[in-house]
């Protein structure tokens, strides 16, 4: 009875792709359709739904995918099947598998993965695994490169999508010719400089809804190695937020994270942790920040790289990616 019944999803599925294809793929890139058999999910469910739904520290562990499992004998299919993100898993000859690698090729060696677009919806991503002959177990040892694979995708596709507007490349040549360092941001970025404090905003569409902001400031001389700390930063990161912010923030490290590094090739140190609004504030208001200072000893300053983000109410992992890729962009002294 079952196999009459994948048979007859199948032929739909077959019958009506063609039209499909036209459609565009709804639902966002964070959320990932998991297409296979009962009983393949029944051994993958626990150790993949592990492996691709990470958690990052935002103002709380978030989840960064959320995994959703769909039988393809299941009427529902033909409806999840044209959401944006889709894994397929199963082996050569199940149909679900068969059509999406009418998109791609097999991959050379099995378990493999293979990559597909636009195969049941346009604008649609497809990841293939197919097993080999012992079946799911095949898969376990593909599921950290599998997770890494979603999240390099969705970072690679949040930095194109944070450049629709454009990218303020005249901007970047510019402050490194009046001011030595440079930053590349989207155009829709405000820039306003206040007493060497140089702020970045953009509170599209609306600052009660979403704020990012980026501080650049410096001092000089270098300070010496007790004075370059974490709370010596904390300290200069509140002098900023008191004279130069538009409301006040204060600083909750109850789960902050801070390393230090190398960036650029130059000394720095990085703290994440999260903002709040002071208990006597008219509104309770919170968000992350990262903030990174960088030593340029060409130019005897270390700078102060503040940003933080204003998202209540929404997931806030694609903002904290948009706000990594602008500091990712920073450099200083004689670099372009």
């Amino acid at each position: 009875m079952r196999s009459r019944k994948i048979a007859l999803v199948a032929a739909a599925a077959l019958a009506a792709q063609a039209c499909e294809s036209r459609m565009v793929a709804l639902g966002d890139y964070t959320s990932i359709i998991v297409t296979a058999s009962p009983e393949v999910w029944a051994e993958l469910e626990e150790p993949l739904t592990q492996a691709i739904e990470r958690t990052v520290l935002t103002v709380r562990d978030e989840k960064t995918f959320t995994v959703t499992y769909q039988d393809p004998a299941d009427e529902t299919w033909s409806r999840l099947r044209l959401l944006k993100q889709q894994l397929i898993i199963g082996k050569q000859g199940d149909f679900w598998v068969d059509a999406a690698l009418e998109k791609t090729n097999a991959p050379d060696s099995l378990p493999g993965v293979a990559q597909a677009a636009n195969v049941w919806a346009r604008q649609q991503a497809v990841t293939v695994v197919v097993l080999g002959e012992a079946g799911a177990e095949s898969m376990l040892g593909l599921l950290p490169s599998l997770a890494d694979l979603y999240d390099d995708s969705y970072r690679e596709w949040v930095h194109q999508r944070m450049f629709v507007s454009g990218a303020n490349t005249k901007q970047a040549v510019t402050l490194q010719e009046e001011h030595g360092f440079s930053l590349l941001l989207p155009d829709v970025y405000e820039y306003t400089v206040q007493d060497s404090v140089h702020i970045f905003r953009n509170d599209n569409p609306n600052p009660w809804e979403l704020i990012r902001q980026i501080a650049v400031t410096w001092r000089s001389p270098v300070p010496t190695e007790d004075e370059g700390q974490a709370d010596d930063l904390l300290a200069w990161r509140e002098r900023i937020v008191e004279e130069h912010y538009n409301f006040p923030q204060v600083t909750n490290m109850t789960r902050a994270e801070g390393s230090a590094d190398s960036f650029n090739g130059q000394p720095s140190y990085r703290i994440q942790a999260v903002w709040e609004n002071p208990p006597e504030a008219p509104f309770p208001a919170a968000g992350p920040f990262i903030l990174r200072a960088v030593v340029c000893f060409s130019q005897d300053r270390m700078y102060l790289i503040d940003a933080w983000l204003y998202a209540p109410g929404k997931e806030k992992y694609e903002y904290m990616i948009q706000l990594e890729k602008i500091l990712e962009s920073f450099s200083c002294g004689d670099a372009p």
